[in-house]
């Protein structure tokens, strides 16, 4: 059964008037004041009046400073009630490309980013077109597809303004070029790039990946190329990414190796979110089927 996030964090939020834990976070380094105090104020807490966080320890007042965050306990005071938001957060398949429209967005991440944009490991066979151990990751997955319509998420890209009929979620926009490995971390949300601070990587487990404050990488987000990677499509990311490590005991990491005889199906049903992930699998299969992206 998938864990959730809690037991490896080194930060800890604390409701000062009652003790009860809010959230809290791996910290890597990456992470500055002036980010926690905005996620804080603008994703994790919704708060009836003025706020202030503490280090718990030493008293200190957090403020939006460049200093990194140190781990330890903080204590948020107010006057007023604070509560977790309860904004939806959206489990996800580890995508990968099973379509005719999928692979001219494979094909179009490949041929802008040559490399992955996360670790910076260039693609040596790249004029052989070959690329075994790097994906073409969808930062909106393609499995809400019905969501990116429903609340209009085409209007983040920008290079696709003549496909009529088309929702744009396989605009290259709204793809990376990734190593295999870290393609499977980003899709389950144990890290992310934060737009707002310089494209910085800010990961949210333990890990040997050697990414941690990275920026990521300028190939992927010139803005004198009209195939850049939306700078929105990232922020809905890096949203889900609080949402999923840093609120309550964080959601679970699902299990995604399955040995041959695994009955993969059954393990979905049995998860968290189960139900929303096995009707998303077996989309993702139909589509292969039938061939439609």
């Amino acid at each position: 059964m998938p864990m959730n996030r809690a037991p490896w964090r080194n930060v800890h939020l604390y409701d000062a008037s009652t003790g009860a834990t809010l959230g809290g976070f791996y910290q890597a380094g990456s992470v500055t004041e002036a980010t926690m105090v905005w996620i804080l104020g603008n994703v994790l807490l919704v708060v009836e009046d003025e706020w202030i966080v503490r280090h718990r320890s030493s008293g200190r007042s957090i403020g939006p400073s460049s200093n990194p965050v140190v781990p330890a306990d903080y204590d948020i005071y107010s006057k007023g009630t604070i509560r977790v938001s309860d904004e939806a957060w959206f489990a996800r398949l580890i995508s990968h490309n099973v379509s005719g429209r999928e692979d001219a967005f494979r094909d179009g991440v490949r041929a802008r980013d040559g490399k992955c944009v996360i670790s910076g490991v260039v693609n040596a066979l790249a004029p052989w077109d070959v690329w075994a151990g790097f994906q073409a990751a969808h930062v909106f997955p393609l499995e809400y597809e019905s969501l990116w319509i429903q609340f209009n998420y085409g209007r983040w890209i920008t290079n696709m303004e003549s496909a009529l009929g088309s929702s744009k979620i396989n605009s290259i926009q709204n793809g990376l070029l990734m190593s295999e490995n870290l393609h499977t971390f980003f899709d389950q949300y144990l890290f992310s790039i934060n737009p707002d601070d310089g494209h910085k990587i800010i990961t949210f487990a333990p890990n040997n990946w050697a990414i941690d404050g990275r920026i990521l990488d300028p190939i992927c987000c010139d803005p004198n190329n009209p195939d850049h990677v939306s700078d929105d499509v990232l922020r809905w990311h890096f949203r889900q990414c609080i949402l999923a490590n840093m609120r309550g005991a964080g959601e679970p990491v699902f299990e995604t190796d399955f040995p041959a005889g695994t009955d993969m199906m059954a393990t979905l049903r049995a998860e968290p979110y189960g139900k929303v992930r096995f009707e998303m699998e077996l989309g993702s299969r139909l589509r292969f089927i039938h061939g439609k992206g």
